[in-house]
């Protein structure tokens, strides 16, 4: 095993202790205007028509974190497929908490094949698979803002290794980026976004 090779193996299984994760601006907009684009009902061809996005995070690690490599905005969701309806339903009626969504709409499964081929994106680019990310727009009592995992993410997140980073859109204006390794809200990570923009001008009173 070269040293090139085993300084990678050893950050990967570090990938829980980043301390922050680092998307260049583009990329950051990129994952916002994917929510935005399905909050307000822009759908591409074959594309599942929900009010939900949902998609996968490829990077590299870095000594202190993770930098985000690339986006990418998962378009099928099988999770209305009679081969898995049944299997989320039972998931969500277990662990999903009363909600404006009907259970039977709450959750997604992807498509194998964009699966695939994200994998053979991120095998020729040497990124790794670190993430994922969905979006919250429901508030709720106890949590106004909806940023934050919730028993579901953590119950589907568990034991995976990634992160998950969850979009909150309550206020599509004001949308928020929060990072939980393995939807734990115990295990968070800042999310940190490059270039910062320039303070914005001062009004004169």
């Amino acid at each position: 095993m070269s040293a090139v090779v085993a300084g990678v193996g050893r950050q990967l299984s570090e990938l829980g202790e980043a301390s922050e994760i680092v998307f260049m601006r583009p990329l950051y907009a990129s994952l916002v205007g994917h929510a935005v684009r399905k909050l307000t009902g822009h759908y591409l061809e074959g594309e599942t028509a929900e009010r939900k996005a949902f998609g996968m995070l490829a990077g590299r690690p870095t000594e202190t974190g993770i930098e985000v490599g690339a986006v990418f905005p998962l378009i099928s969701n099988l999770r209305h497929d009679q081969r898995h309806r049944d299997g989320m339903d039972d998931v969500v009626d277990a662990f999903a908490i009363p909600s404006e969504t009907p259970n039977e709409q709450r959750g997604w499964v992807a498509d194998p094949r964009e699966l695939m081929a994200i994998e053979r994106a991120c095998d020729a680019s040497g990124w790794v698979l670190f993430g994922n990310y969905h979006t919250h727009r429901v508030p709720w009592p106890d949590d106004p803002v909806r940023d934050r995992c919730t028993e579901l993410d953590r119950m589907l997140a568990g034991g995976s290794g990634q992160w998950t980073l969850i979009l909150s859109v309550v206020d599509l204006h004001r949308p928020t980026l929060r990072a939980y390794f393995e939807g734990d809200n115990r295990r968070r990570a800042p999310i940190r976004v490059v270039p910062e923009l320039p303070p914005g001008p001062r009004l004169m009173t």
